[in-house]
C-alpha cells in the first residue's frame, strides 16, 4: 500500500466529508491533483483492462431483472437518488469544485442539474409511451412500443463531472437500462462520491434493484475502448472533444451500437443593434468567463453590428477589469483556474495565432498574485477584423473573439461558418430579427436563444447539437428514445388474413 497522498487538511476534510476514505485515496497509482493549487488529492486504484468483460457481464446480468421491472418502479429508485442527491449537495458540490476547479455557486448549480434531471425522469418514468397506428387492413391493429435496450456506457468529461452522466443515468435507469460510468481521469473523485450516493438510495428501494446496476471504471483510454467496441452495451453516450467523438462514433456504428455523442462547441452572440446592451454585457461575461471559458456552451465569438461594436467593447473591458480571479471556494470569485497547464499553452497558442491573423488581444495574461498556485488567466477579449481559422476553431479556454457585421444575413452566415453547431444566441428587440435566427434559415445549432446567453441550459430540453457537435442529445424532451428500442407490433384480430398494399397470395 502507498502512502497516503499529501494534501491540504482542506482538501482532506471535503472528500471525508464525501465519504471516500483514506484507504480508497491511496492504494492506486492514478494521481488525482486539484486545479485549484496544483496538490495531489488522491492515488487511485485504476481498472484494468482485462477486468472490463466481467464489468461488462455484470451490467448484462443486472439488465436481465432490471428490464422486468416495471417503469414506474424504476422511477421510486430514480426518485430515492434525487432525495440523497439533495441531502448530500453541499458535499458533492465541493467535491465538484476541489476536482473541476469551479466556483462555489456553479459546483453547487452542477448538482442541482443532477437533483432536476432525477426529477423529471421520476415523471417520465410514467410517460414512456408509444403509439397506436391505423392500419390499412381491416381486423387489423398496429401499435409502437418502447423496450429496454441493455447496459449503457457514459464516458463523461472533466468540465462537467456529474451533470452529463446524471441526464444519462437518470433516463436510462427508468428507461430500464443498467449504467457503466468512465469518468474523466482528471475527475473521478465526483464520480466515486457518486457511487456511494447512489449505493444509499439503493439501500433504501429495496430487493428489486440487481447488483451493479451503476458500476464505475476508473482508468484512461483502454478502459472506456472496452466500453466503445463491446456489442454488449448497446448504447455508448461520450462527452468530450470532437476528436474524441471522430475516434469513439465510428466504432460503435460499426458495430451497429447507437452512439450519443456530445462534443465540441464554438458558440456566438450576434448583438443587434436594437439589444439591451446592459443585458447583452451581462449575458456575454457570465457565458464567455463561466467556469473559465472550460463549457462546451462557453460563448466564443462574439458577432456585433458596427453601430454598436464601439460602445460594447468598451463596455466589455471594463466589466472584464472587474472580474475577481482566484481560489474558487472564495465567496466573490467569479473566475477560477484553468484546468491544467496543458490548458495554460493552448490560450497562449491561439491567442499568438489571432494577432498573427490581425487581432488585437485585450487581456489574457498569467494571474500570479493572489491565487493559490494552480494554473489563473486574465479572460482574453480579442478583436478581429474578421473570422479566421483561428476563430473557427475551438479553444477550451476564456477567449472571447469580436467581430462586426454590417446585415443580419451577414451575421447569420458568419454566425453558421464554423465545423461545430452547440449552441447559439442573438440579443435583438426586433422580433422580425429574433425569428429569422430562430427560422430554418438562422442558427443551424441544436440550441438557438434569443436575449440570453448559450450557456446554463436547463434540462426541460434536449441537450446536443449538430455537425462537430456530434448529433446527440440528452436530458429532456423526448431524449429518452435514445435509451429505449422501438418495436412496431400488428395483431390480428379478424378470421381473414388480407395483405398490406393488396398483395394477393392464394394457396
Amino acid at each position: 500500500m502507498t502512502d497516503m497522498p499529501r494534501t491540504s487538511p482542506d482538501h482532506a476534510a471535503v472528500l471525508r466529508a464525501a465519504g471516500l476514505s483514506e484507504a480508497r485515496l491511496s492504494r492506486g497509482t492514478l494521481s488525482v491533483r486539484s486545479p485549484i493549487d496544483g496538490t495531489e488529492v488522491a492515488r487511485l486504484t485504476e481498472t484494468r483492462p482485462d477486468e472490463m468483460p466481467d464489468v461488462i457481464a455484470r451490467a448484462t446480468a443486472a439488465f436481465r431483472h432490471w428490464r422486468s421491472v416495471p417503469a414506474p418502479r424504476r422511477g421510486e429508485l430514480v426518485r430515492l437518488l434525487g432525495e440523497e442527491l439533495r441531502a448530500a449537495k453541499q458535499a458533492l458540490g465541493d467535491v465538484v469544485t476541489l476536482e473541476a476547479g469551479k466556483v462555489v455557486s456553479e459546483g453547487l448549480g452542477e448538482v442541482q442539474e443532477m437533483i432536476d434531471i432525477c426529477d423529471f425522469a421520476l415523471g417520465q418514468s410514467r410517460q414512456l409511451y408509444g403509439l397506436t397506428i391505423a392500419s390499412e387492413r381491416p381486423g387489423y391493429r398496429m401499435s409502437e412500443t418502447w423496450h429496454p435496450m441493455g447496459p449503457c456506457g457514459v464516458i463523461t468529461a472533466f468540465n462537467f463531472p456529474v451533470a452529463p452522466w446524471a441526464w444519462n443515468a437518470a433516463l436510462a435507469l427508468v428507461c430500464g437500462d443498467p449504467v457503466i460510468w468512465k469518468p474523466s481521469e482528471r475527475t473521478p473523485l465526483t464520480a466515486l462520491t457518486v457511487l456511494e450516493i447512489f449505493k444509499r438510495a439503493v439501500a433504501r428501494f429495496g430487493e428489486d434493484a440487481p447488483d451493479d446496476l451503476l458500476q464505475v471504471v476508473v482508468g484512461g483510454a483502454e478502459v472506456g475502448e472496452a466500453l466503445v467496441i463491446s456489442r454488449d452495451v448497446p448504447i455508448l453516450s461520450a462527452t468530450g472533444s470532437t476528436a474524441m467523438g471522430r475516434a469513439v462514433g465510428p466504432k460503435v456504428t460499426e458495430r451497429f451500437g447507437r452512439p450519443i455523442l456530445e462534443l465540441g462547441g464554438n458558440n456566438a452572440m450576434i448583438v443587434a443593434p436594437s439589444a439591451d446592451l446592459d443585458m447583452a454585457v451581462r449575458a456575454i461575461v457570465f457565458s464567455a468567463v463561466g467556469t473559465a471559458g472550460q463549457r462546451c456552451t462557453s460563448l466564443r465569438r462574439l458577432i456585433v453590428h458596427e453601430s454598436i461594436r464601439e460602445e460594447l467593447v468598451a463596455r466589455l473591458k471594463q466589466a472584464y477589469g472587474s472580474l475577481r480571479i482566484g481560489d474558487p471556494r472564495e465567496e466573490g470569485t467569479l473566475v477560477g483556474p484553468l484546468i491544467g497547464p496543458e490548458a495554460l499553452e493552448a490560450m497562449r497558442a491561439a491567442l499568438s495565432a489571432a494577432e498573427g491573423e490581425g487581432g488585437t488581444v485585450h487581456g489574457g495574461g498569467n494571474v500570479t498574485e493572489g491565487v493559490p498556485d494552480g494554473v489563473y488567466v486574465a479572460p482574453a477579449l480579442v478583436e478581429m477584423p474578421d473570422q479566421t481559422e483561428t476563430v473557427r476553431a475551438e479553444t477550451f479556454a476564456p477567449i472571447l473573439y469580436v467581430m462586426g457585421y454590417e446585415t443580419l444575413d451577414q451575421a447569420i452566415a458568419m454566425h453558421n461558418d464554423v465545423p461545430q453547431g452547440l449552441s447559439s444566441c442573438i440579443f435583438t428587440l426586433d422580433l422580425r430579427e429574433a425569428e429569422t435566427f430562430l427560422s430554418a434559415t438562422g442558427s443551424d445549432c441544436g440550441i438557438a436563444n434569443v436575449n440570453i446567453g448559450p450557456s446554463g441550459a436547463e434540462i426541460g430540453g434536449a441537450f446536443g447539437g449538430e455537425k462537430d457537435t456530434g448529433g446527440g442529445r440528452e436530458s429532456g424532451s423526448d431524449a429518452w428514445k435514445g435509451y429505449m428500442r422501438r418495436q412496431t407490433s400488428t395483431v390480428n384480430f379478424s378470421t381473414e388474413m388480407p395483405l398490406a398494399q393488396g398483395v394477393t397470395f392464394d394457396i
